[in-house]
């Protein structure tokens, strides 16, 4: 048999950017401390995503929920993204991504797909970690939003703008060899 090279290093996590806003490192007049309204509530916009270790692209869809069946989709929508590559998705142990719905369809694409798990506890090693930190710090720290779609529109605009630039996203994000 013979050993394909990888061509894409994917890593892969979930994240929710909620309603409620959150006080970051800033500067005010002493004494006048920056006030930010919320609302008390736990919505928001609940995203699952992939970062391209080489280009820095990121992959990101907006999802209702959290479960296997939402997780089988998106990987399907990976595998569909990447036509003929073999790709390597570094994730975490969540029980959605050790579903046995997802079996048959891992099976299928055993030699253009692999999962890599990384150790538990061990979120530092997810490089998608630092975009979600980066979203949150850049989209819903000090700011307070109207409605959840303000929120879903400044997600999307963050995406799309790193996107334009991927390779500042690999600078940032991605461990240089």
């Amino acid at each position: 048999m013979i050993q394909r090279e990888i061509d894409r290093i994917l890593f892969q996590d979930e994240s929710m950017i909620r309603d409620y806003q959150a006080l970051a490192h800033t500067w005010f007049p002493k004494g006048q401390q920056k006030i930010i309204p919320t609302y008390g509530k736990h919505r928001g916009v609940k995203l699952i995503g992939t970062l391209d270790y080489e280009s820095g692209e990121v992959f990101c869809i907006e999802e209702e929920q959290y479960d296997a069946n939402v997780f089988l989709a998106f990987l399907k929508q990976v595998v569909a993204r990447y036509p003929g590559e073999k790709i390597v998705m570094v994730l975490d142990n969540a029980r959605i991504h050790h579903a046995k719905l997802l079996q048959p369809f891992l099976q299928e694409h055993a030699e253009r797909l692999h999962l890599m798990f990384l150790p538990p506890y061990s979120p530092q090693l997810n490089l998608i970690e630092g975009l979600w930190g980066w979203l949150k710090k850049t989209v819903i720290y000090n700011v307070f939003y109207n409605t959840v779609e303000e929120i879903r529109k400044a997600v999307q605009n963050f995406i799309n703008e790193i996107n334009k630039t991927p390779m500042k996203t690999v600078d940032r994000l991605c461990i240089q060899l």
